[in-house]
């Protein structure tokens, strides 16, 4: 198992944010050898369902994920926060995305995340985590920036 967590701050409004980083089609723009698929229909909230299949032919695995909070920014500086539960064969676990205000009227982002991958040796536990903060804090960072 592995848990990290990803700070930032952006110089976007949270609301601009928030659209970046829960538009989970552009996820798959960022993330190396993914691709998105959201299988309910739009607006996202509680109970939107989309997989993530990453790989290239017979060595791609799905990651299905459902949204189970979702509470975007309050206009009152309320920040936003959603929740996705990973429900696959292979990798389980959660995701959360946490936006704010920051300083100066920048967006605040927190992003944590506990992954299990099934028959990992928990010795790799380690090597996960660090390559899981590195491959998610460049998607965040690349997401924040895209318009």
């Amino acid at each position: 198992m592995a848990t990290f967590s990803i700070e930032r701050t952006a110089p976007l409004p949270p609301a601009e944010a928030w659209r970046r980083l829960t538009t989970w089609q552009r996820h798959g723009d960022v993330v190396p050898l993914t691709r998105v698929t959201v299988l309910t229909p739009p607006p996202t909230g509680v109970g939107t369902r989309f997989v993530a299949r990453t790989g290239l032919g017979p060595l791609a695995f799905d990651d299905p994920m459902e949204v189970t909070v979702w509470e975007p920014p309050g206009e009152d500086g309320a920040p936003g926060r959603c929740r996705l539960e990973k429900r696959g064969r292979l990798v389980r676990g959660w995701a959360e995305i946490e936006v704010g205000p920051g300083p100066g009227g920048r967006a605040r982002v927190r992003w944590r995340e506990e992954l299990t991958v099934r028959s990992l040796p928990s010795a790799l536990g380690g090597p996960l985590e660090r390559s899981g903060r590195y491959v998610f804090g460049r998607a965040v960072n690349q997401l924040l920036r895209r318009p």
